[in-house]
């Protein structure tokens, strides 16, 4: 064990030498030192008292292990190494996947995440823990456990062939249920059963006035996403009419200045890969279909309104893999992306960096962590701090 830190203490110090002054990266460290199993899809959270809190799933793989489970490390305020990794949750015999952490408006920490029924995403069932006692060394104590169970109406299938028909035709493209792509999924969408199951969390959700909540969620059967809507603090929830498209999915939501809801998306669907965008005008129940912007994209995104109102975009701008994950900003909501930096940028298949989490504090800067893959065996989460002040416009 105490290799393992000191090794991990030796490691960070390195990392943070790599950077240069004036750089916009002002510390970058592993949370964990690296390791064998896989480890993927972090969320953090910075707690009242000045603590982080962060989670990821840890096991011998994906969907198809089932010593999948939810895992966690604290930052204590003032301190510069994370704690020994802590479990944060666990459902018996299932992979549990993509954890993700927040408080709600009352401060009530929830862990949302999903246990994978029968090792396929398609039957997914999203689960949710909150805790009042979080702010003492070590894991939460967690006071509530339950399902977050979704039934989406006959009106889901009628957005669904709706939004379909203001696509362009299909150049290619795959779903779980979409071998002849918009066929089969106006069929599937007609069937209860496959619109009730198989949601799944990626991204933090967005908190809005009145103890609103919204929840992103995507489908890996459906190949598009959906909204898991709060109207009390997070004590039950509606779905929205699903976000269509060919492919949008892991959403990322932030609320723009006239009021509309908007999304930036992983592209999981025909070429040319791109981020995908889409707007709401109802603060998240109804959708526009997604349509792609310019920015390529094969597995990231992650979208934050700063204090300063510019936009921070993270996500992989590549179209051919994940060993490149770029920060932008805009002043100009999307339109333009003016500043930008570059987190990690390595040869093709020589590193993997996705699946990130973004938040800012009350300082300004902007803290970040994502899935740390130098090769099969080697991964871990890395945590960095970003002063985005200090972010270079585009030449």
């Amino acid at each position: 064990m105490k290799r393992k830190i000191l090794f991990l203490l030796i490691f960070n110090v390195f990392l943070d030498k790599i950077y240069a002054q004036n750089s916009p990266i002002l510390h970058a460290s592993l949370i964990f030192p690296i390791q064998e199993k896989h480890t993927h899809a972090s969320s953090l959270v910075n707690l009242p008292n000045g603590d982080y809190l962060c989670v990821w799933f840890y096991g011998s793989g994906e969907r198809t292990s089932d010593d999948v489970k939810i895992m966690g490390a604290r930052l204590e305020k003032g301190k510069k190494t994370w704690s020994e990794p802590f479990l944060m949750a666990d459902t018996p015999n299932i992979p549990d996947c993509n954890p993700v952490l927040f408080l709600n408006h009352e401060k009530k920490l929830f862990l949302v995440w999903i246990a994978v029924q029968a090792n396929k995403w398609e039957q997914s069932i999203l689960r949710f823990r909150t805790s009042t006692d979080y702010q003492k060394s070590g894991p939460p104590v967690w006071s509530w456990q339950d399902n977050i169970l979704l039934k989406p109406d006959d009106e889901f299938a009628k957005e669904v062939n709706k939004r379909l028909k203001e696509l362009p035709p299909p150049t290619a493209g795959w779903a779980g249920y979409a071998p002849k792509y918009d066929e089969s999924i106006n069929i599937a969408s007609n069937d209860p059963t496959k619109r009730s199951i198989g949601w799944m969390t990626r991204i933090k959700p967005l908190l809005l006035p009145n103890n609103r909540i919204v929840l992103p969620l995507y489908s890996d059967g459906f190949n598009m996403s959906l909204m898991a809507i709060s109207d009390d603090d997070g004590t039950s929830w509606h779905p929205s009419l699903p976000l269509v498209g060919r492919g949008p999915i892991q959403p990322a939501v932030i609320q723009k200045k006239n009021g509309n809801l908007y999304a930036l998306m992983r592209d999981s669907g025909d070429d040319p890969s791109r981020v995908h965008e889409s707007e709401s005008t109802d603060l998240g129940e109804t959708w526009k279909a997604s349509s792609k912007t310019k920015i390529p994209n094969t597995a990231s995104v992650e979208l934050l309104v700063l204090k300063d109102g510019r936009w921070a975009f993270l996500g992989n701008d590549i179209d051919d893999g994940r060993y490149r994950l770029s920060l932008f900003l805009s002043d100009d909501e999307g339109k333009t992306w003016k500043w930008k930096t570059k987190l990690e940028n390595v040869e093709p298949n020589k590193g993997s960096f996705s699946y990130p989490s973004l938040i800012q504090t009350e300082d300004g800067l902007i803290h970040l962590t994502y899935s740390y893959h130098l090769e099969k065996d080697k991964k871990s989460i890395k945590y960095v701090i970003v002063d985005p002040k200090l972010i270079p416009l585009e030449p």
